[in-house]
């Protein structure tokens, strides 16, 4: 399978399943309805395992532009492949987004609150302090990544010589890591700690004909882009800085 395409795969699953257990848990008539927070992180750590699943053996699922740019730091990924992949992740983000919404439309249109159908698309924080929110968002990527950098096994490459990521974990190692950052740390913004997670989806929810969608949420938007991303170098950075020489 095409390295590109997995990612695309990939994250559409994964997407597919975050977005599922969000409408499932705060849209109106659904049978989890208000089944609450245990569900939800459980549901996308899950989401991680499906998508690391598939998308491992081809392109070492990062799913993630924070993954991506982190193993690039590290030189464990080509910086020319980072775009391509950024670009897969977002679209199969967009395209899971959108396949929770067919699931759950008819439950979209009994549900008054905007805020509410924006749930399952975007992250929005509990209290809107941006600075305290960009910090959340920091601190679940740093440990997101630097737990992956320390935990991996050797390099793996494209079949001809490209190194695409580190050896993975496994898929259920990484999907406990994304559940306890979810239960510990993601109380506060909802923990995006991935920016495909957040932009893809926030695109479908501009774009779909959602009855009394609301607003998007644009001014909150780079947080969960920037934060990922600066966690994510800051993780790397550390990586390198205490010289291992590779993974431990």
């Amino acid at each position: 399978m095409n390295v590109y395409i997995a990612e695309f795969i990939g994250t559409a699953l994964l997407l597919a399943m975050g977005s599922g257990v969000v409408a499932n848990v705060v849209l109106n008539k659904t049978k989890g309805q208000n089944s609450g927070w245990m569900v939800i992180t459980t549901a996308w750590a899950l989401g991680v395992f499906i998508g690391v699943v598939v998308a491992g053996p081809h392109s070492g699922a990062h799913l993630n532009p924070a993954v991506s740019i982190g193993l690039a730091i590290v030189g464990e990924f080509g910086w020319e492949m980072v775009p391509g992949y950024i670009l897969a992740q977002v679209l199969g983000a967009m395209f899971g987004a959108g396949i929770s919404y067919l699931v759950y439309k008819d439950h979209f249109d009994v549900t008054d609150d905007p805020a509410l159908k924006f749930a399952p698309f975007g992250t929005a924080p509990a209290i809107r302090k941006l600075s305290s929110n960009f910090t959340s968002e920091v601190i679940g990527t740093f440990v997101l990544i630097i737990v992956i950098l320390y935990s991996t096994g050797p390099v793996i490459d494209d079949g001809q010589g490209t190194p695409i990521g580190l050896g993975s974990i496994g898929a259920l190692p990484v999907a406990f890591l994304v559940w306890v950052i979810g239960l510990s740390l993601g109380g506060t913004t909802g923990y995006a700690i991935n920016p495909a997670r957040d932009l893809g989806p926030r695109i479908m929810h501009q774009l779909l004909p959602i009855k009394g969608k609301g607003t998007s949420d644009w001014s909150y938007s780079w947080v969960p882009i920037v934060g990922p991303v600066v966690g994510a170098a800051l993780a790397a950075s550390l990586f390198l800085l205490l010289g291992t020489g590779g993974v431990l």
